[in-house]
């Protein structure tokens, strides 16, 4: 077995190219008529917001011809002297254009004023258009651009940029609307309305003048609000324009009576903890009485103290402990050698309806209490459906904290409930939409989709779950620790803890970062078969169960890790000096990119901050041979934004490349450049702000941290562990080659904490 790398070296990086003047795609054409359509479209919204309240300020619906990427959003039109239209934007979603083909809608709020100059504007640019023959091409939209207006179209007050802009602008755009449509709630819900720059006092004044009568206590945000049915309904009567999204405010919690007791019933003995990692574990109430690993075990209620606890409030928390603490013992067959681990229990749900407000304020206030924890155990989820096109407020406070604190979340991907249909396909709950969490669901024995799981994807793109492993079926069960004494029982709530722990001996052990420790539990779960349509069910992949097949490889393969943090546009290395055998690769190839991006829930589908665009594979004359052919930002090709986020992931915080293992593999040609390297390319949804002295912001990316784990495979069954090693040595520029030996790491763990006594001097 070869032990994994770690590879420290320099990395280049590199700006950004200036863009080029607005043009419109090839064989485009935009007419007179086009533009007066959206003249119409905005006198109609004007019309709209003159009838509504003085206080609150247009929110405008701009519905595109198809899947927009940022550089095809509007950039002229619905901007002022002070705000792009880019920073206007307070939501987005996806819908369907006239052609029934799926289509970005995105929300701006601005000033009467800006929709007014808007306005104008399009009037000047429709006299200019109608002096060019009612219809602009790309080439004669360049011979502008290039050669200036005309000293009649100047008169109309545009630039020529301008004017470009505006026909650019006007080819993306379908129709400007505002929306008038609503969900209906019949019961407390869970409501976010769009950012109007209000804070949480604010948005109270703002309901309240419109009539609906809310508290500071019921806010779990500036935008989240605790509503009642009453409430909600007045709202979408009078200003249905402001909701954003409505869930039910609940998070149901039901014990299964179908978990069996283990006839031989048994206690198993456990030795008293040490320096143990200490994990943290939200959930359902703690049996501190009973359990034989209490001393494990450092219990906090964050429950109502005046609402007793049940026997079935003791249940789920106890059992999901159990497996973090001493799983292996429960379940010798899944015996992972990570050992065990002690639990700070915090309880926050009862079984039954817990009201998902409530939770959220507690789990924020628990992480913010508790620093040192950096992983996290959540087995709680919605018996509800997560939204399609927005990510739900329990989800978007996950990534939220993770972001801040620099924390993972380890998070059940929910199950069905008895109560549904069990052929019918049903989407994860919240909060297992989460973005940045690694989202785990269960599989049986056979290594199938268990019968209970939910499936992915979350807003229409990112893949959830991220991973899976056994969590007990039909078959056979998983053995926990309950109030009874040891318990079978299934679910991903039981698949979940085995991952925190993997995570947590990755993070705490082996001193992996988050980023790092994420990548290469999907790294080993998705192995060398193609992805199957069942990833809705299994993520990537199933994580083998022993924590040294994550660690180690076998002798004809080499895993090696890169480290790092995005500062620029681009971030690189193109001397990773992969062997070669008579000048080719004899390698199957895959690499895992993970990153923890700043998240802003307002922007709907476009919900990750950050993209970081992978690129990895043989150096060639002209730049990288990308293993997945990844051809964005090549010059001579043009990705559509849908193309791109479906093949590349573009937006996605996981970027997976890989063979796919074949009967027959052909060895690889070398470009005659003797290195393999890697490319990421950073693109921020936004730009930073500039402050009224004219000083330049941050980027939501800048510094963001990356990890990526690469595996070669060598085809001919030779192991090329230690060439690898001495040519990474032998570098003009040598890499600090670090081998990753889990016997010593977990040595030095062991002795890190060990307590030493000083004799005293009886002579002193």
């Amino acid at each position: 077995m070869n032990n994994t790398l770690r590879l420290k070296g320099h990395f280049g990086h590199g700006k950004a190219q200036h863009p080029g003047p607005p043009s419109l795609p090839i064989n485009a054409v935009v007419t007179t008529d086009q533009i007066q359509d959206r003249i119409d479209d905005l006198h109609q919204v004007i019309a709209y917001w003159k009838t509504q309240p003085a206080f609150i300020d247009p929110l405008v619906e701009v519905r595109y011809r198809t899947i927009v990427a940022k550089s095809n959003r509007i950039k002229r039109l619905l901007s002022s002297h002070d705000k792009s239209a880019n920073d206007s934007i307070v939501g987005a979603v996806f819908s369907n254009n006239h052609a029934g083909k799926p289509c970005h809608v995105i929300t701006h709020y601005v000033k009467m004023e800006t929709i007014e100059s808007t306005l104008r504007e399009l009037e000047a640019a429709k006299k200019i258009l109608v002096h060019h023959g009612n219809s602009m091409t790309n080439e004669e939209l360049a011979s502008i651009t290039h050669g200036g207006l005309a000293e009649i179209d100047a008169r109309m007050g545009l630039s020529k940029t301008s004017f470009a802009q505006i026909i650019r602008d006007v080819y993306y755009v379908e129709r400007f609307t505002v929306k008038n449509y609503i969900d209906t709630q019949q019961e407390h819900a869970l409501v976010t309305i769009y950012d109007t720059g209000r804070n949480g006092t604010q948005t109270v004044e703002l309901l309240n003048r419109l009539g609906v009568d809310v508290l500071r206590a019921n806010l779990l945000d500036a935008t989240t609000i605790n509503m009642a049915p009453d409430q909600y309904r007045k709202l979408t009567e009078i200003a249905p324009y402001l909701v954003a999204m409505s869930l039910k405010d609940a998070l149901e919690l039901k014990f299964e009576p179908n978990s069996e007791q283990v006839d031989d019933l048994f206690t198993p003995s456990i030795p008293i903890p040490t320096n143990e990692p200490i994990v943290g574990v939200i959930d359902t109430c703690f049996d501190l009485k009973n359990a034989y690993f209490s001393e494990w075990v450092e219990y906090h209620d964050e429950l109502n103290p005046q609402i007793d606890t049940t026997w079935e409030d003791l249940v789920h928390g106890t059992e999901v402990s159990s497996l973090i603490v001493d799983g292996p013992t429960l379940n010798p067959t899944l015996d992972d050698g990570c050992g065990r681990f002690r639990v700070r229990h915090f309880a926050v749900a009862r079984n039954g309806h817990n009201s998902s407000f409530t939770v959220m304020k507690t789990i924020r206030n628990i992480v913010a209490s508790n620093p040192d924890i950096k992983v996290w155990n959540l087995s709680l989820g919605s018996r509800l459906e997560s939204p399609e096109n927005t990510i739900s407020p329990e989800a978007a406070m996950l990534d939220k904290l993770q972001n801040e604190y620099d924390i993972v979340f380890v998070v059940a991907g929910t199950n069905k409930t008895q109560e549904d249909n069990p052929t019918q396909p049903k989407r994860i709950g919240a909060p297992a939409d989460s973005i940045n969490s690694l989202v785990v669901n269960a599989t049986s024995i056979l290594k199938e989709p268990a019968s209970y799981t939910r499936e992915g994807p979350v807003l229409n793109f990112f893949r959830k779950p991220d991973i899976s492993c056994f969590g007990g079926d039909d078959t056979e069960q998983m053995a926990v620790w309950s109030p009874q004494g040891v318990t079978l029982t299934a679910g991903t709530s039981f698949a979940a803890p085995w991952i925190t722990r993997k995570m947590a001996y990755l993070i705490y052990v082996m001193h992996f970062p988050r980023e790092t420790a994420k990548a290469m539990l999907i790294d080993a779960a998705s192995g060398w078969e193609k992805i199957s349509a069942d990833n809705i069910k299994v993520g990537y992949g199933i994580v083998p169960t022993k924590i040294e097949d994550i660690l180690t490889t076998p002798s004809n393969e080499i895993r090696f890790v890169l480290e790092g943090a995005v500062t620029s546009f681009e971030t690189y290395n193109y001397r990773i000096p992969v062997p070669m055998v008579n000048g080719k690769y004899p390698y199957m190839a895959r690499a895992t990119l993970c990153y923890f991006p700043k998240c802003n829930a307002r922007q709907g589908v476009d919900y990750t901050s950050t993209e970081l665009d992978f690129h990895f594979g043989r150096m060639r004359e002209k730049g990288i041979d990308s293993l997945n052919n990844n051809i964005q930002g090549d010059p001579t090709a043009y990705a559509y934004e849908g193309d791109a986020r479906k093949l590349y992931r573009k937006w996605d915080n996981v970027k997976h490349v890989s063979d796919i293992e074949k009967s027959r593999f052909q060895p690889r040609i070398s470009h005659g450049i003797p290195y393999w390297g890697f490319k990421i390319r950073k693109t921020e949804r936004f730009d930073p702000s500039i402050d009224e002295h004219g000083t330049v912001g941050s980027n939501a990316g800048d510094g963001l941290r990356f990890g990526i784990v690469v595996t070669l495979r060598g085809m001919d069954g030779r192991n090329r562990f230690e060439e690898f090693k001495q040519r990474c040595q032998l570098q003009t520029e040598p890499w600090i080659v670090e081998e990753i030996d889990v016997h010593s790491n977990i040595e030095l763990y062991q002795e890190s904490d060990v307590e030493i006594d000083f004799d005293e001097d009886k002579d002193a």
